[in-house]
């Protein structure tokens, strides 16, 4: 899998978002169950089919493009309004970026880490060791990408989150992941209870840093990709269910801004599993 992906590494973005495109639509037209769900929950934010119809094809595509973003060299990426990041680190507090899975969102990391990384230090990223033997070196070389320092999704992962924090660095997490029993609080996500990770909060409320919602657009003709930063209405503060349903807001006011990119079929309102050694 390795030798394969490095090989799709040096392929033209253009044409890994063709192939992942009919990949999309293909998985989207064979799996009734893949296709309920995103129809479904497109229908939970007020979405008909026509309205996210090239969700279909941008799915595939955030597969297509992953050798490239992963292994290849660096893919063209613009920001949208830098003023509003750059004032972030300007405030010497530390930097809590939260993606959701809208657009492309391994690219956000990429680009944000090669425009501040000498000036603030590397970009701490939260990631979830591959559970299968065989993808862990891939998942491990897709990591070390310059400007990035990886984190495992542990204590000593977390620990490390807010000592980069409080050095004034920045750090990124996926904040509609659902986590595992025990590392969330149930909060409404378009109008449907989602159990939400509470990790987001902590991190704000510990450190008091600065938090901004992160997106990458992908642009069309494998032209490359447009990062977009928003800042919070409101401060992650109260309880911690509170802060987790201010969060949520947040994000669907970033989905709503293109939801043509957004995951529809990611399993957003599962339950969460039991932690390692957990259950029964």
């Amino acid at each position: 899998m390795l030798l394969l992906f490095r090989l799709l590494s040096h392929v033209h973005l253009r044409v890994l978002h063709l192939v992942g495109a009919a990949l999309g639509w293909l998985v989207f037209l064979v799996s009734p169950t893949y296709r309920r769900r995103f129809v479904l929950q497109a229908r939970q934010a007020g979405y008909g089919f026509a309205q996210v119809r090239p969700a279909v094809a941008h799915i595939g595509r955030m597969v297509g493009e992953l050798p490239r973003l992963w292994l290849g060299p660096p893919v063209a990426a613009e920001f949208a309004n830098p003023e509003c990041l750059d004032r972030a680190y300007q405030a010497g507090r530390g930097v809590l970026l939260l993606t959701p899975h809208l657009g492309c969102f391994e690219v956000t990391a990429q680009a944000i880490a090669g425009r501040h990384m000498q000036a603030h230090g590397p970009l701490t990223v939260l990631f979830r060791p591959a559970r299968k033997p065989w993808l862990a070196p891939l998942i491990a070389a897709s990591r070390q990408r310059p400007g990035l320092e990886p984190v495992p999704t542990t204590l000593a992962g977390v620990r490390q989150m807010i000592k980069a924090l409080r050095q004034g660095r920045a750090v990124g997490l996926l904040p509609d992941q659902v986590p595992p029993e025990g590392m969330g609080a149930w909060a409404p996500f378009f109008g449907r209870p989602a159990y939400t990770m509470t990790l987001a909060a902590r991190l704000a409320q510990q450190t008091g840093c600065e938090v901004r919602l992160m997106w990458g657009e992908r642009l069309p003709a494998g032209r490359g990709f447009r990062v977009h930063c928003r800042e919070l209405d409101a401060p992650l503060e109260g309880t911690l269910e509170q802060a987790v349903a201010r969060m949520n807001q947040g994000m669907e006011r970033l989905i709503r801004e293109c939801p043509e990119q957004y995951l529809w079929s990611y399993a957003r309102y599962k339950p969460p599993r039991q932690p390692a050694g957990g259950g029964q």
